[in-house]
């Protein structure tokens, strides 16, 4: 994957990020899914008061793109407004390893990026939000 396209998904990532209803104490994240067709998603973290619809950035996102018939993945980018990376929990873990996303894109707001074939996730999967 070149740099243009690496640097288009995770600028739109951050601004889907800005969409985040994080008003119950989620992370405020935002994600760009790239689909084989060259597809773009975009999706942000949508909290709740009610914690199993407490839904992440990566879950609404792929939520959209397999809505729209999508069901092949090149990438998807992933930013968190944190201090440090940002890592999927296990059930997000789960889903993008369900469709098969092959490439992860962890990014964080100063501009650091991580990218990672998704099996490189399990290390760092069991962090909790």
């Amino acid at each position: 994957m070149n740099y243009d396209i690496i640097d288009t998904i995770v600028r739109t990532a951050i601004d889907a990020m800005r969409n985040a209803y994080v008003e119950h104490g989620s992370i405020a994240t935002g994600a760009c899914l790239l689909a084989s067709d060259g597809t773009l998603y975009s999706g942000c973290a949508i909290d709740s008061v009610v914690p199993e619809y407490k839904l992440p950035a990566e879950v609404v996102v792929m939520a959209k793109a397999i809505s729209e018939g999508k069901r092949e993945f090149d990438a998807i980018s992933i930013v968190a407004d944190i201090e440090g990376t940002y890592v999927p929990d296990d059930l997000s873990y789960k889903f993008l390893l369900e469709f098969n996303v092959p490439e992860i894109i962890l990014a964080d707001m100063k501009g650091n990026t991580k990218i990672m074939p998704l099996e490189e996730l399990v290390p760092y999967k069991t962090r909790r939000r």
